[in-house]
């Protein structure tokens, strides 16, 4: 669109403005988005698949597995291209600043979550346990 590009996802952030979610901002805020959106999918399939608590503790290590997997790739790929493109020089002089975009979308989702979907809670929960340093 008059030489740039938009991206749009399919949910977004129905709780912010319009004009702030066309702002122009880091493209690691996406990242951070993608990511957190690799937990909503193994949260998904993992209470569309499980009928019982058994199953939870059966097919909950199996789900996590995949999102580390997804998490993983997606970020390998997305490192090498961004180092590629020059955008930075190694993969540590973006990852707390992905850390701190990754803690901000969950903390959104949270809020979204405990208005609209309080069943929905646990994800944003675990993202923002994950995402606290330990100590």
């Amino acid at each position: 669109s008059k030489n740039d590009f938009i991206i749009t996802d399919f949910e977004g952030e129905p709780a912010r403005t319009l004009e702030e979610r066309r702002r122009k901002h880091t493209p690691l805020r996406d990242v951070a988005g993608m990511l957190r959106s690799f937990s909503y999918a193994a949260a998904g399939a993992l209470a569309k698949a499980a009928e019982s608590p058994d199953d939870l503790n059966k097919l909950g290590p199996l789900a996590a597995d995949w999102e580390t997997q997804a998490r993983t790739a997606f970020l390998t790929a997305y490192d090498e291209a961004a180092r590629a493109a020059r955008i930075y020089a190694k993969r540590e002089d973006m990852e707390t600043l992905l850390a701190f975009f990754e803690l901000e979308k969950a903390l959104y989702e949270l809020r979204y979550e405990l208005n609209n979907r309080p069943d929905w809670v646990r994800t944003p929960l675990a993202g923002i346990v994950r995402l606290l340093p330990e100590g």
